[in-house]
């Protein structure tokens, strides 16, 4: 066999075990969640690593409410690393942390590793989604950790839709907010509401046209 043969047979041979590679991760634990998307950011900083980040915002583009991030952190250390804050640089936003279960700091366990975003996992919302920029840009987000200290790269800002649906707010604004059936029905017999800046004066008392033509008489 040739030397370019041997070298073209050696090639496709890696191909096809970088591609069995690829397909059992895919089918580790939480594939869905796991899921690496080629437009989707990752960096690794001594031990986090970082992978599957972006901003999600509302499914509507001119909707009013939270948008969160998404990503999973990853600790390769021996050490515990807690997630202090999350921030957008250059912007106003504020970023609340929560852990799984709502307690405690956002920690990443050592060897192990932390989803943010989706259904039972911790959560990083921006309340003022609109802070977070304009869907099809691209956002810096800053970690801090408590050992490594701050990570920063830049995420995707998409739409809660599609393959980001069940990783976007949970909390969608309502379109507008009704009245409650007991505000028509809280009024006791006998007694009327007063609009604002109306008082309690009877009508003889302000002056009305009743009152002028008696005067001239």
């Amino acid at each position: 066999m040739s030397r370019s043969l041997r070298h073209g047979a050696l090639a496709a041979t890696a191909l096809v075990f970088s591609i069995a590679a690829l397909s059992a991760c895919s089918a580790g634990n939480d594939a869905q969640t796991l899921q690496v998307r080629p437009d989707n950011a990752a960096t690794a900083v001594d031990n986090i690593k970082i992978q599957n980040l972006n901003i999600i915002t509302q499914p509507e583009p001119d909707a009013e409410g939270p948008a969160v991030i998404a990503a999973t952190l990853f600790n390769d250390g021996t050490k515990r690393e807690v997630v202090e804050k999350v921030t957008l640089p250059g912007t106003r936003a504020t970023v609340k942390l929560q852990a799984a279960k709502g307690k405690g700091p956002l920690v990443v366990p050592a060897g192990g590793r932390v989803i943010i975003g989706g259904k039972n996992n911790a959560s990083a919302v921006i309340e003022n989604g609109r802070e977070a920029g304009a869907n099809g840009n691209v956002q810096t987000v800053a970690f801090t950790f408590s050992e490594t200290g701050d990570i920063e790269l830049g995420a995707a800002i998409v739409p809660a839709t599609s393959f980001f649906e069940g990783f976007g707010p949970s909390a969608l604004p309502s379109a507008k907010p009704t009245a409650k059936p007991s505000d028509s029905t809280s009024e006791t017999p006998g007694e009327q509401s007063e609009a604002p800046g109306e008082g309690s004066e009877s009508p003889s008392a302000t002056g009305t046209p009743t009152d002028e033509a008696a005067a001239d008489h």
